[in-house]
């Protein structure tokens, strides 16, 4: 079905969205997500999770941008079935990580609940911190997000930040950023007298980012004494 219900000529656009070369089949997100939601429905009923999460293993294994999103799909919102066992097959899928797209998928909607439901798990976001992987770096940031939402590992994050401030590539800074607007939005209070310590170490995109839902005069405040 995926293979033969795409678009080509969908194919052929969604590459302007991505740097890396991708493979897709041209598939909407909306179709996606209708499809996903019939066949989760269906192999649960007769099949079980088991199966499910095997089938979605299975798919994650390829090199099509659209599979790997459908895998995500079809576990997404069932952070409380699963366990340890499920974690870490979750964390062996970050290895198979091909563009920004799949990645965000799998460690915001699978991987970060889990680290918030289970706070013990925020170990494994230093030991991928530390990765030669650009997506196990951007994942040790994107799967804190989740928690800063509940004003959860303001520690962590400040810990993860400053180890990553030095970071060149480009995913890994979008991703530090992202995590510390969202921080920012809902922990204001211990976020804005952080940014104003980093700002003149951190890239100016990673603060910039950070600083996107502040008010404008404190945005303004961090933004003017950092290098442009």
């Amino acid at each position: 079905m995926l293979r033969e219900g795409g678009s080509a000529e969908h194919a052929e656009g969604v590459q302007r969205f991505f740097k890396e070369a991708i493979e897709s089949h041209g598939w909407c997100t909306a179709d996606l997500r209708r499809i996903a939601r019939q066949f989760r429905r269906d192999i649960r009923k007769n099949y079980g999770l088991q199966q499910l999460t095997d089938i979605a293993d299975r798919l994650f294994f390829g090199s099509v941008l659209e599979e790997k999103i459908v895998a995500v799909l079809l576990l997404e919102n069932l952070d409380s079935e699963f366990g340890d066992r499920e974690f870490k097959l979750f964390q062996s899928w970050v290895g198979r990580i091909s563009s920004w797209s799949d990645h965000d998928a799998l460690v915001h909607d699978l991987i970060a609940p889990m680290v918030m439901a289970k706070p013990g798990r925020v170990k494994e976001v230093f030991r991928w911190a530390k990765s030669p992987d650009r997506w196990h770096r951007r994942a040790a940031c994107v799967a804190l997000i989740r928690g800063s939402r509940k004003k959860m590992f303001f520690r962590e994050i400040t810990k993860l930040s400053d180890s990553l401030l030095d970071d060149e590539d480009d995913m890994v800074q979008k991703g530090l950023g992202w995590l510390l607007r969202e921080t920012a939005k809902f922990d204001a209070k211990r976020t804005v007298p952080y940014l104003t310590e980093i700002r003149n170490r951190a890239p100016r995109g990673v603060i910039r980012t950070a600083c996107e839902t502040l008010p404008a005069s404190v945005k303004k405040k961090i933004l003017t004494s950092q290098p442009k």
